[in-house]
């Protein structure tokens, strides 16, 4: 019972987990960029906002975005965030898959216990997967970003991905610590066992045979 309430938690928190990634990934306000300081920037509206898909300049009339469509033209880190953030989005689709049929109150057929435990292993390090390139792509993208333009503050999206990596961390390693199947040990007494017959008790000599009385007597 609480090896099917952690593998639950676990699910819940990978699937919120999940969900953080996504936003993190169609959201752009990963980083607030400014060349000058904050109050400076806002006065002159020179604040900017970067993340995957964007960069946008934020204005108090006006919010305007520039989509980064010359993928040649990008620097590293951001094709780079770019392609592990697809990637973790993609693999939580299966990894959620294999862990829901996984789950004690769902049965598909005759399957043995062996196999979903199998299958919930490989959920999980899936879901680990994600984590990984959530963090990845979290760290290296604002770091990149300092370098390149001169990093104030940290935005929405990157919030909303570190999250996510935090809670498919965590959710994978439950569901991966649930998956392993219990060693069984087997005590063998082939010395030591004890045979009975109807009536008789294990301190109850055993007659002897007739056939040794009858050769007694020759």
């Amino acid at each position: 019972m609480a090896n099917s309430c952690l593998q639950l938690s676990g699910f819940l928190m990978s699937c919120i987990g999940w969900v953080g990634i996504l936003i993190a990934t169609a959201t752009n306000d990963w980083v607030m960029t400014c060349k000058y300081g904050m109050n400076t920037c806002k006065k002159m509206d020179e604040l900017g906002a970067k993340g995957l898909w964007a960069e946008c300049v934020i204005s108090t009339p006006l919010y305007h975005c520039i989509s980064l469509t010359q993928i040649l033209d990008l620097p590293a880190y951001i094709q780079t965030s770019r392609a592990l953030m697809i990637t973790g989005s993609l693999l939580g689709l299966p990894a959620a898959g294999m862990v829901l049929t996984a789950m004690p109150c769902i049965s598909l057929g005759d399957e043995p216990q062996s196999a979903k435990n199998k299958r919930s292993l490989l959920g999980g390090v899936l879901i680990l997967l994600v984590a990984l390139c959530g963090g990845v792509s979290t760290v290296w993208f604002p770091i990149g970003a300092h370098q390149d333009q001169g990093l104030m503050s940290f935005g929405f999206s990157l919030y909303a991905g570190w999250v996510g990596t935090a809670f498919c961390l965590l959710g994978g390693a439950m569901i991966t610590c649930c998956s392993t199947e219990p060693s069984q040990h087997y005590n063998h007494h082939d010395n030591n066992r004890f045979y009975y017959s109807k009536g008789q008790g294990p301190g109850n000599p055993v007659p002897p045979s007739t056939n040794h009385a009858k050769s007694a007597h020759v």
